[in-house]
Parts: C-alpha cells; structure tokens; sequence
C-alpha cells in the first residue's frame, strides 16, 4: 500500500477525511491479523475479526462516537447530526477469506470512520446522524451462508441457520460462535430486528473492486449499478462405477470424471450463448475432484465431488440457468449411465443500487475531478440485504491490483483518499428532506 499524499486544503473548504487514521489502522490490522509470508486471516466470529472491532470501536470513541452491538455482535459507531431525519450508514464487513488480503471489507468500514473524523476535526456534525457499521461474518466461505450479519440486523436469519450451520475448520456452529462473540441467540430466534428501514436515508457500501475494469481503465473509483445474485451448489456430486482402467471399454464405462467434464462445458456453453443474447452471467466451477482414498491411477473413477456457483443481476437469467443446469444433467446422465447430486442449493437475491444517489455521485465526482466509472458488481456484498429492504443503497468501488480473496490486494491510499473524498461531499450535501 502507498501513502497519500497530504491532502491539498488550500481549495477545498468542505469535510477533509482523515486518510492518516485510515492508514494507521491497515497497518494495525495488518500486523494484527497477518502471517509473515502469508495473508490476512480474520475468522468470522472469530479472534481475527474480533481484533477488528475493537480497534475500530477504540478509533470511534476517541472521535466522540457512541458504540452498540446488536444481537449478532454487528457493530454501530454514530455520530450525532443536526437533524433527526433518516440516518446515514456507511458499512461494510471486518472477516476476512483464510489468507486473504488486508483490504476487503476493511476498506469501506475505515473510509466511514476516515470521513467521520473529517466531521469530527471540523467541529461540524453532519446534516443527519452518520453510523459506521462494522458488519459481521460476511464471507460465507466460513459457515456457507451468505450475508449472516446484515440479515440478522434485519431479523431475517432462520432460526435452523443457527443450529445447522457449521464453521469451516472448527465444526462450531453458528448460534454457539456468536454466543462466544457476546451476542443474544435468542433475540435471533425471535426473528427481533435491530434496525428499521424507514429509519434509514442511505446505506452506503464502499469496497475495493475485486475485478480488473478499473485497473484496466486507469480510473481511481467505481459507482456500482447493482450487484449480483446467485444460486450455488456448494457440496455437488458425480456418482458412476469404479472400474479397471485397462481392462473396461468405453461402451461400458460409467465414468464420473468424464460426465463432470460434459456438464462443465454444457454449462460454459449455456453461459456463452446467453451471454451473447445480452444477460448478464458468471458461472463457475470452483471445485472438482474425485475421493480421496476411492480413485487411483489405474481406475475409471466412480464418483466426483465438486462445486457450482451461477450469478446474474436478473432473476430471470438466474432461472434460465437452472433449466440449463437440469436439462444438462438428464442428458448427461443418460449418456454416460451416471447420476448426479447437487445438493442443497443456497441462494442470494440480486440488488439494483438507487439510481438517484448514483447519480448524484457521478456528478459530484466529475465536479471534484475524480475519474469515475459506473459499473455493475459482480461478487456479492451486505448492500444487497439493505436494497432488498428497501433502504436507498449505494457502493463505490475503489481500485484495487491483483483482485482480492488473496494476500497480494494492492490498494493504493491515493485512490481511497479520493473515494472517501467523494463519501465526504455526498454526505456534506444531503438533504434530509430528500436529494
């Protein structure tokens, strides 16, 4: 990560975020809740992402800004406005993936907290009450289920998620992991919502990209359409017979291997062809492979286990792909004599940003001079939970080298000191009584 340089005040006589503080705490977490020739490690619930939250709480109260956790341990540091209307939140998550990088989700809390000091060395309060929210167990790839945080915020967690739900690594389920953390199950189970919509002007989500277009494009920011939702099948499987490599002729061959291989392509065709028709589409087999201790060199392998995950900003398209994914098995089956499992399927709405405040984020951007682009959102974040509430929700996207998921995100703080510019001039130029 490269340092900013000092911000130019001499023309400038709005809000000023304090990029400092920002950097003082990547380097924190960094040294916190890294490994030497390894990534960034903060397990959701867990230790890592504990150390997270508190440092942000401590940077907060110093700032004069009042703490609450909700029932799943989401944290709120607000700060007092001049106006009792619907509050402004600025959010993001602290968990990281295992060895991830310093950046995701970390970003968009400190760029928060970063324009909130900016208010606090000032002496202004902004137009509405601002609240940083530090959001919990976003990464699903922890307990496979997405967006834990921002949904028990809105009192939509199931109560089988709780018992049934298991912490990767450990087995610990997810109703015992926030218990530990400090927080109250049995409000969860309650279904209790800890924040109200119609109490809410804005959710605002800033994030690193986790894509090359704004790398690619030379643009320093991002101003996000909509985000992606999905099916995914996590724990899929291929199931034909073992058999002797040699001595087993194709016609009589029932091989996992090869049906698995059929139904990727089926599938990259089915991605191709919809694509080409204008959807909007990512398909991804993220895992495969045959059993450990069951396939071998010299055998036609019986069984595969692998993984699937289908994303789309339409609904429709999200469909479509199911009875492409259907159609393929039942033929593939029948060629092949195998049978596929795709077990259980978890799914995540897709979520349309409010086009006002795109809108008005891309005209503050041109008049300040950052470049900007406005682009769709391929991975999905906690601004989706707050869009399906009908929260007016926005993202902006910071540049970011390397994607992200890895210990090599590259960050520079020139490009989050002028997103948080632009979170500054937004929030200095709301209007309570509507944009």
């Amino acid at each position: 990560m490269t340092s900013a340089p000092a911000p130019d005040t001499t023309t400038r006589t709005g809000i000023v975020p304090d990029i400092a503080l920002a950097e003082r705490l990547f380097d924190e977490l960094r040294a916190r809740t890294g490994s030497a020739g390894a990534g960034i490690t903060r397990t959701s619930y867990g230790l890592g992402e504990q150390i997270a939250h508190d440092a942000v709480r401590r940077e907060a109260t110093r700032l004069g800004m009042h703490a609450e956790i909700d029932a799943a341990c989401n944290l709120y540091l607000t700060m007092k406005g001049n106006s009792d209307g619907p509050g402004l939140m600025i959010g993001s998550h602290l968990d990281s993936v295992p060895d991830g990088g310093n950046f995701d989700g970390a970003a968009g809390v400190l760029a928060g907290l970063a324009v909130a000091a900016g208010f606090h060395a000032a002496g202004q309060k902004p137009p509405v009450d601002l609240t940083i929210m530090a959001v919990r167990a976003e990464e699903s790839t922890w307990f496979g289920a997405s967006y834990i945080g921002s949904r028990a915020a809105f009192g939509l967690l199931a109560s089988g998620e709780l018992d049934g739900v298991l912490r990767a690594g450990d087995a610990i389920s997810l109703g015992a992991a926030i218990d530990a953390a400090g927080g109250d199950t049995a409000q969860l189970r309650a279904g209790t919502p800890y924040l109200d919509a119609a109490r809410i002007g804005l959710f605002l989500e800033p994030h690193i990209e986790q894509g090359p277009v704004l790398v690619a494009e030379d643009t320093p920011v991002g101003l996000v359409t909509g985000i992606r939702g999905s099916f995914r099948h996590r724990q899929a499987s291929c199931r034909g017979v073992y058999a002797h490599s040699g001595a087993t002729p194709k016609s009589a061959r029932q091989d996992a291997v090869l049906a698995t291989s059929h139904l990727v392509v089926a599938m990259d065709e089915a991605w191709q062809r919809l694509e080409a028709e204008g959807h909007d589409l990512a398909v991804t087999f993220g895992q495969s492979s045959t059993v450990l201790g069951e396939a071998a060199f010299s055998k036609v392998a019986g069984r595969t286990n692998f993984s699937l995950d289908v994303r789309s900003q339409d609904a429709e398209t999200l469909d479509l792909m199911r009875k492409e994914l259907q159609g393929a098995c039942k033929r593939i089956e029948q060629r092949h004599g195998v049978t596929f499992n795709l077990g259980p399927e978890t799914t995540s709405t897709p979520a349309i940003m409010d086009p006002a405040v795109t809108n008005r984020m891309a005209a503050l951007a041109e008049k300040a001079g950052i470049p900007a682009r406005v682009m769709p959102c391929g991975a999905g974040h906690d601004a989706a939970v707050f869009a399906g509430q009908g929260v007016p929700t926005a993202m902006v996207f910071i540049r970011n080298r390397n994607g992200s998921h890895n210990p090599d995100e590259a960050m520079d703080v020139a490009d989050f000191a002028r997103a948080a510019e632009l979170i500054a001039a937004l929030l200095e130029s709301w209007d309570p009584a509507g944009m």
